[in-house]
């Protein structure tokens, strides 16, 4: 019995020096079309920026963006579209909450109203207190002839 116990502590003590260099929580980010995972990065993956394509979307859906501050609550934030040159074309600011991860909407007739030519790359970016200086989280390419745009 005494065996079982040592070992069954040894065991513990493996799993908690194990879990001591395991980050918990993390930062990234989640984007939805209505309830679908469109793209989802944490980490290092979050520095390759990809492309988001709008081209099965209709004007009534909702673009959704989670983003997960390791853990924290995102304070003052913003969601903006900016252009190649980044210049902000339009920014969608969400109250405080008390949850992290909460969700941040705008819909898609709204972004694509934003584009020139007939196949637009765009910018998503988020800011918040806790991430000042911003993130581009993705490039959209819009299709203007595929959207049902009212």
């Amino acid at each position: 019995m005494k065996k079982v116990i040592s070992k069954t502590l040894l065991l513990l003590a493996v799993t908690a020096a194990l879990a001591s260099f395991t980050p918990l929580g993390g930062e990234g980010f989640e984007i939805y079309l209505n309830d679908k995972v469109v793209l989802k990065q944490f980490g290092a993956d979050m520095n390759n920026i990809q492309q988001l394509k709008l081209t099965n979307a209709a004007a009534e859906d909702n673009l959704v963006v989670k983003y997960h501050h390791c853990g924290k609550v995102g304070k003052n934030r913003v969601i903006a579209i900016k252009d190649a040159n980044n210049k902000t074309l339009k920014e969608w600011r969400f109250a405080d909450v008390t949850t992290p991860f909460s969700a941040m909407q705008c819909k898609v007739k709204d972004i694509v109203s934003l584009g020139k030519k007939e196949v637009t790359e765009l910018r998503l970016y988020y800011t918040s207190s806790e991430l000042p200086a911003g993130r581009q989280l993705t490039s959209i390419v819009v299709e203007k002839q595929s959207l049902a745009v009212k």
